[in-house]
């Protein structure tokens, strides 16, 4: 009989890729974490307890058939377990790199609720497409047929690129229009290298590119080209241009100099590991060296800016936060990455005002928290008389991002949006109030996970090609 494969949590215990020591990552941008090697994958795989309600693919956004592959890793039949993967996201080693997977799959693992610590899905699911691409597994795409029909995408991030991929392997034209001079979004030029090195990204975007995808990059839609001539040049138009607009401070001084965006401070670093020269690194404004830095936030952004802070030679650099550690909406373990590389986090502080204009220091006041609020989370509140300022010489606003006015942006008033701003699109099939128009990923949801917007594109890719599919067969008739 065949020995067992599965089912060893309680004999092996959990472990992570080895982890670069804080001292060496602080000085570059490269990833953190080293790569399983195939015994360990295999060992670490090989805990999944294969339960008959896999909590873990439930709360997975793709539904990722995850204790198969896992079964298939441990088996050491990786071809298949990466096939397996493939066929339900479209880039799973960058999911592997940098979804939550504590607030996801890992975070509903059955044997982590019974205390023997979960399966490492996400390093094991960043090991078998990082193989299966060393070993030549992942193929040219092949479209499936050569069709007439063309379809536009606003916007290169992975919404927008995971419903080119779905649109293209069956035959369709795909222009993807993007106002960056390269493709991916926020994943090339939001998150830092050290959680997801750029050729992961230009990779996959190659692969489109040589299956027939158009891109047309430093493209603003409104300016460059309306969106009324994008709707009139193809079959149908997909909205995928996240939400890039930034939430703002208020307060005395919070116009000062060195008070900068989160998006800029992260896109100019980005575009300095890219070998780009970018003026205002070179002039000091979003240049961390030597600078006390303050980072006002507590979600993923204010994480990937805290750290980048550190590697560009920093002084100090400090997190203010108005809730406490437990109720932070950013990764745990991103918070514990940070403070290992010298963040410093400052719980239940809040900024009040700013000092100097170039800002030489943030007016801080103390909070508390309160009773909880509509979605359950205790609201902060102030307490009197506790401000004190803390010295900084470059404030980054990390407060989250919020749509831009797209219906204004394009001249486009029957765009309907909802009273947040975000376009409004019909659950699962993603079409809007226009005819011919499609929305997915941030633009419908709001900031929000890159898994998410994958999701969104896989399924408004095929909404697509089934709306395609019907006009064709009416034509024909």
């Amino acid at each position: 009989m065949a020995k067992q494969p599965m089912l060893k949590f309680v004999s092996v215990e959990r472990d992570m890729p080895e982890k670069r020591a804080a001292d060496a990552r602080r000085e570059d941008f490269h990833e953190i974490y080293a790569e399983f090697a195939a015994q360990k994958a295999a060992e670490q795989a090989s805990r999944c307890s294969q339960c008959g309600v896999p909590y873990c693919q439930s709360h997975c956004p793709l539904h990722n058939n995850i204790p198969d592959w896992l079964r298939m890793t441990a088996s050491g039949r990786l071809k298949e377990a990466y096939d397996l993967s493939q066929s339900t996201n479209t880039f799973p080693e960058i999911c592997g790199r940098i979804c939550p997977q504590d607030r996801l799959c890992e975070g509903n693992c059955v044997i982590e609720q019974s205390g023997h610590g979960t399966v490492t899905i996400g390093a094991v699911e960043k090991y078998i497409t990082d193989t299966a691409w060393d070993n030549g597994w992942v193929e040219p795409i092949t479209p499936t047929a050569k069709r007439d029909e063309s379809v536009a995408i606003i916007g290169a991030g992975p919404g927008g690129l995971a419903a080119a991929d779905v649109l293209v392997r069956a035959g369709v034209k795909v222009t993807v229009y993007d106002r960056h001079d390269r493709a991916g979004g926020l994943m090339t030029y939001g998150i830092p290298g050290f959680k997801l090195e750029k050729d992961i990204v230009m990779r996959r975007v190659k692969l489109l590119e040589d299956a027939g995808v158009a891109f047309v990059l430093n493209c603003n839609v409104g300016d460059d080209i309306s969106f009324q001539d994008i709707r009139a040049k193809h079959d149908a138009v997909l909205l995928a241009t996240g939400v890039y607009k930034s939430r703002d401070l208020s307060g005395p001084g919070a116009g000062a100099e060195g008070i900068v965006r989160a998006i800029d401070f992260l896109t100019c670093s980005n575009r300095l590991n890219f070998g780009d020269t970018v003026a205002e690194y070179e002039s000091g404004e979003l240049n961390a060296e030597g600078k006390n830095v303050v980072v006002i936030g507590g979600g993923d952004t204010a994480m990937d800016c805290v750290r980048t802070a550190i590697r560009q030679g920093a002084t100090s650099v400090k997190c203010l936060y108005r809730r406490d550690r437990e109720n932070m909406p950013g990764s745990q373990r991103e918070t514990q990455n940070a403070e290992e590389e010298g963040v410093e986090f400052v719980w239940q502080a809040a900024p009040k005002g700013f000092v100097g204009n170039p800002v030489t220091g943030v007016i801080v006041q103390k909070m508390r928290l309160g009773a909880p609020d509509a979605t359950g989370r205790r609201s902060p509140e102030v307490i009197e008389g506790s401000d004190y300022t803390e010295d900084s010489n470059l404030v980054i606003k990390a407060l989250g991002f919020e749509p831009e006015d797209l219906p204004t942006l394009w001249g486009e008033k029957d765009l309907a949006v909802t009273r947040w701003g975000t376009v409004k699109a019909a659950f699962g099939t993603h079409q809007t109030d226009l005819p011919g128009v499609w929305a997915v990923g941030d633009i419908v949801r709001g900031a929000s996970l890159v898994v998410w917007a994958i999701r969104d594109g896989r399924e408004a890719g095929d909404n697509i090609l089934e709306t395609l599919n019907a006009k064709a067969a009416i034509a024909a008739q």
